[in-house]
């Protein structure tokens, strides 16, 4: 009986440990999300014989994007020119900053989102996406 009772306890103990343990990784979660801003890092790499014209056809779309999306809060490009050569044939940068995850899933089923992908799509060799949170 004493066995038995002992077990329990243990039990209760390892249960009520877990439940903490989840509570403080959902107050952490909660906590990133009211002091950080989301970002969404977006790097393109162009099929070989896009033109300069169809490439800032791109750009210019994509910077289109924050005035037609109230849930993108900053915007940010730019080209690759670290002298490293680690870029795999990346050369354009794309910060988005959101300021929940909510707004991020707006964002991308968005008509202008999928239609900036319309413009994208036939010069793209790759894309390569990261997301972050960071503080505010």
């Amino acid at each position: 009986m004493k066995i038995k009772l002992l077990l329990l306890l243990i039990s209760i103990s390892f249960a009520s440990n877990a439940f903490a343990k989840t509570n403080e990784n959902m107050n952490s979660t909660t906590m990133i999300q009211n002091d950080s801003l989301l970002r969404h890092t977006v790097f393109f790499k162009f099929k070989e014989g896009t033109t300069p014209a169809q490439i800032k056809k791109v750009e210019d779309a994509f910077s289109a994007l924050p005035s037609k999306i109230e849930q993108i809060k900053g915007y940010e490009w730019g080209l690759n020119n670290s002298p490293e050569g680690l870029d795999k044939g990346f050369t354009h940068a794309f910060f988005l900053t959101f300021e929940s995850e909510e707004d991020r899933a707006i964002y991308l089923p968005h008509p202008d989102h999928k239609a900036f992908g319309a413009v994208l799509t036939p010069h793209l060799e790759d894309v390569f996406v990261v997301d972050y949170w960071t503080k505010k």
